[in-house]
């Protein structure tokens, strides 16, 4: 399973690496036709994509990270690294998203009422375009590695696409007497950062303080529940070590059982979570019927 899931991070970096070479290609392009045409929401779509930047080279970081075997001070491995990573990350798209609100702000109570010109908004539907392709490659990408890092790379392709439709659809209609459009799609493009970086500092945390779905909980109790043998389930808790999940189960079984019975019924519940449920680790204990909170 080790193996198979080292392959998969290798093959995860593919769109990792596809992200970040075409943010970096597209942010530049972006800021210099800013500069030239005077585009607010084009510059904050340009920043947008050095957040994105950071955002990618993070999962990348943490996907190298992640491939390191267990060593004498991890006994767990290096699966939490990505997290660690994103976690940065979102801190930059903070200061990020600030500094693009700021001057948006600025250019809007100013006295400049220009609009920019109209190759800002040609610029930014051609941005859309390649970036509908790069997240059509990665969703697909990350549905054969089955990668919840790369899908949440694709789903950002896919916002940064909407984002550049959204700073076209600003400098176009700043063309029709609106120039104000522009800086206010800049300040909608800003909010939409500081937005991203808290959702991704939100799950982040919950992930690295050990929160973990109640829903898969119950699904994974309810699956245990139906094993032949199992009396009742004393606890039973989840956690994530990067995308995998492991999980501490108590159960309760008769007292007659002998080691090599009760061995067996540890595998069952184990092999069952790993291949109905896709579940990396289960640690079973066993506790007899004798045992007070075992009462059946």
């Amino acid at each position: 399973m080790d193996e198979e899931k080292y392959k998969n991070l290798k093959l995860g970096e593919r769109g990792a690496k596809l992200s970040i070479i075409v943010y970096i290609l597209l942010s530049c392009f972006k800021l210099i036709v800013a500069y030239m045409t005077g585009s607010a929401a084009l510059k904050a779509d340009g920043l947008n994509n050095v957040t994105d930047i950071i955002a990618s080279i993070a999962v990348l970081i943490g996907l190298r990270i992640s491939q390191r075997p267990p060593d004498i001070d991890h006994k767990y491995g290096h699966w939490k690294s990505e997290a660690i990573a994103s976690l940065v990350a979102a801190f930059i798209m903070f200061a990020v998203g600030a500094e693009v609100l700021i001057g948006a702000f600025s250019s809007l109570v100013g006295e400049n009422t220009e609009p920019p010109n109209v190759v800002a908004g040609y610029v930014a539907i051609f941005a859309a375009i390649i970036m509908f392709a790069v997240y059509y490659y990665n969703k697909k990408l990350a549905a054969k590695i089955k990668s919840k890092s790369l899908m949440a790379v694709a789903m950002d392709n896919r916002s940064d696409a909407l984002v550049s439709i959204g700073a076209a659809v600003g400098i176009f209609g700043s063309q029709f007497g609106l120039p104000w459009l522009d800086p206010v799609t800049a300040i909608i493009v800003g909010l939409i950062i500081v937005r991203t970086a808290w959702e991704i500092f939100r799950d982040t945390t919950h992930q690295l303080t050990d929160g973990f779905d109640q829903e898969k909980i119950d699904q994974y109790e309810e699956t245990v529940q139906k094993i032949d043998g199992v009396k009742k389930i004393k606890e039973i808790k989840g956690r994530l070590y990067g995308n995998n999940v492991v999980v501490d189960i108590v159960i309760c079984v008769e007292g007659t059982l002998d080691i090599n019975q009760a061995h067996d019924l540890a595998t069952l519940v184990e092999d069952t979570l790993m291949e109905k449920h896709s579940v990396y680790d289960v640690h079973v204990h066993m506790e007899p019927q004798t045992d007070e909170a075992c009462d059946f």
